[in-house]
């Protein structure tokens, strides 16, 4: 199979990568990456050089290119990772939003429509469903109730595909994922923050009272269950991904302090953010029970080796902090 993977020199785009190359050899894979601030092809440097693996620098809202690639290198199949993906910046200014993950989605939908791929994975969020009280769990009939700009331009996306499937017959599958923590993840999200800054002996801003609750899921399990979802998942079917590990930022703050020896003291409590979430938490049932998907990792037993990992690769984060 050969595989177009658009945002894979980001976070969980190129562990997808790395996933793909390690486990199926006869797969090969194309890496579409516009590289804006999140893009960083050092998080590649291991597959760079392999005859399986190809990079090339593209808007995915350029429609002519990005076809010009599905037929230059006869793709079968899109997964699509592209997309601002932080909620303060989508705050601050939603226009790059709308940009990427709505327009460069339409515009992959129609690459794929007019090349005939065979299989259009849209990898989404669990944002898209809004906020949790205190019980229950987003299940794929939850419905689509997003609280901010990303959050909003994620779930178009996802209705987009969804009347791509409808109308054309487009052999399209959505993913959900919960909040994903490992390594190589940008330094602006909450985990890798906060281990970079209590390394430095920094304070920890922490949202209002610091009890929002977050589903954590690692980024190889997200990857393990999208190449389940692309290999084996129903057409025009929607699987949510979840770890089932639900923890308050507060705590997860402590967790770090302790674990480097660091005061209590380094936290420090900040405005909240608008229109902040209170609690996601999802539930994969139907991806355990239909694709036979399991989760391998725990964030209580990994957070010591995460730490460890940015501590022996300060000259990777040093330059994005």
């Amino acid at each position: 199979m050969r595989i177009l993977v658009t945002g894979g020199a980001g976070f969980i785009g190129s562990c997808f990568i790395k996933t793909i190359l390690k486990e199926r050899s006869s797969y090969e894979v194309v890496n579409v990456d516009k590289l804006t601030y999140a893009g960083n092809l050092d998080n590649l440097s291991e597959v760079q050089h392999s005859s399986k693996y190809h990079f090339v620098q593209a808007d995915i809202v350029d429609f002519e290119k990005i076809k010009k690639i599905v037929e230059e290198f006869q793709l079968d199949a899109i997964v699509n990772f592209a997309a601002e993906s932080h909620v303060d910046r989508s705050i601050q200014n939603s226009q790059i939003f709308i940009h990427t993950n709505i327009q460069g989605t339409h515009s992959l939908l129609e690459v794929a429509r007019t090349s005939k791929i065979k299989r259009f994975v849209q990898v989404s969020t669990d944002e898209v469903y809004g906020s949790l009280d205190q019980g229950g769990y987003f299940t794929e009939e939850t419905p689509l109730s997003p609280n901010s700009p990303y959050a909003a331009s994620k779930a178009s996306a996802d209705l987009l595909a969804r009347s791509y499937f409808k109308t054309y017959g487009l052999p399209l599958l959505i993913s959900r994922c919960s909040n994903n923590y490992g390594p190589y993840q940008y330094p602006e999200k909450l985990i890798p923050l906060f281990i970079i800054r209590a390394l430095q002996n920094k304070e920890l801003p922490l949202y209002g009272d610091g009890l929002y609750v977050r589903d954590w899921i690692h980024a190889q399990d997200h990857c393990s269950a999208l190449l389940s979802i692309l290999e084996n998942g129903k057409e025009g079917e929607v699987y949510n991904i979840g770890a089932r590990c639900e923890r308050r930022n507060v705590d997860i703050a402590h967790q770090i302090l302790k674990l480097l020896g660091r005061p209590k003291t380094l936290l420090r409590s900040v405005q909240d953010r608008l229109g902040h979430d209170r609690r996601y938490a999802i539930d994969p049932s139907k991806i355990e029970r239909e694709l036979g998907w399991k989760p391998k990792f725990h964030l209580d037993d990994d957070l010591p080796s995460l730490i460890e990992w940015y501590k022996n690769h300060e000259s990777w984060w040093r330059k994005l902090s």
